[in-house]
């Protein structure tokens, strides 16, 4: 079952809320009729997203969402504060990093013998540094740290997620049949976004992309060659991504759910 989107805001107190309203396709004759109801979801990434049925009205979606005004504003508020507490990274041992999914300790040690270097190794990943970090007493120490390991980090993230993201294009694209040839992509790190495709198919992929499970990846990289065939997300275009992927939502919710840690620096 497909769906149309829209968009929409409303006013609450000194703010505007924004939602996004997703209005399911008609049922067929033997397809099991849909829940009759508006449902509202406040994803933690803030977005309010509003399931309603093919027929309902704009009236009856608009009286939904002001009756749970109050609620709307009060989960975006929490998820904005769970946000907040989300630490930028010092790049210490001990930190959590991600990798497909999986979660991995990082582990910092330095060997003057050693070629910098970046390597997974029994759940840890382990940055070799050729030299310590100053040592102090003040916020410089985590700055050095920081400045040492998060280039390390980033160039092994970025040759990941270039080889991890042309195996699953290529396992893809049999099922995209309107695609031709092989789209080029290229890797670009972006605070809010996964991905885009240009208005000639080519492909931009965010490298923290390669922190989600494979199932997220390739969510993403069928989204945008979806917009090969459709540049907008019209009922043709989700029509199209159902029919590649059709258990799409609960991915994206995955990878929703997880999108402040993957996309923490």
């Amino acid at each position: 079952m497909s769906s149309s989107v829209k968009n929409g805001v409303f006013p609450y107190g000194d703010d505007l809320i924004h939602y996004q309203v997703m209005r399911k396709s008609p049922p067929s004759e033997t397809a099991k009729a849909p829940a009759r109801k508006v449902v509202i979801k406040v994803h933690p990434d803030q977005r309010v997203v509003v399931t309603a049925p093919h027929d309902a009205s704009d009236a009856a979606i608009h009286d939904a969402i002001q009756k749970r005004a109050r609620w709307i504003w009060q989960s975006i508020e929490a998820f904005s504060k769970q946000q907040d507490a989300v630490l930028p990274r010092q790049y210490v041992s001990g930190e959590t990093q991600f990798y497909l999914g999986k979660r991995y300790v990082l582990k910092v040690m330095v060997d003057a013998s050693q070629v910098p270097s970046v390597k997974l190794s029994c759940g840890k990943l382990n940055v070799t540094l050729k030299k310590a970090p100053a040592i102090g007493s003040d916020n410089a120490d985590y700055n050095s740290q920081r400045t040492q390991v998060k280039p390390l980090i980033d160039r092994w993230y970025q040759h990941k997620a270039k080889a991890i993201f042309h195996e699953r294009l290529t396992a893809l694209l049999p099922t995209t049949t309107w695609v031709t040839g092989i789209p080029s992509f290229r890797l670009m790190a972006m605070k809010k976004q996964w991905g885009s495709c240009s208005a000639k198919g080519n492909l931009m992929l965010n490298p923290h992309l390669v922190k989600a499970p494979k199932e997220c990846i390739d969510y993403v990289i069928l989204h945008e060659l979806c917009h090969i065939a459709e540049h907008n997300h019209g009922e043709r275009f989700w029509r199209l991504l159902t029919q590649s992927m059709p258990h799409w939502k609960e991915v994206k919710a995955k990878l929703d759910d997880m999108a402040e840690l993957y996309l923490n620096e």
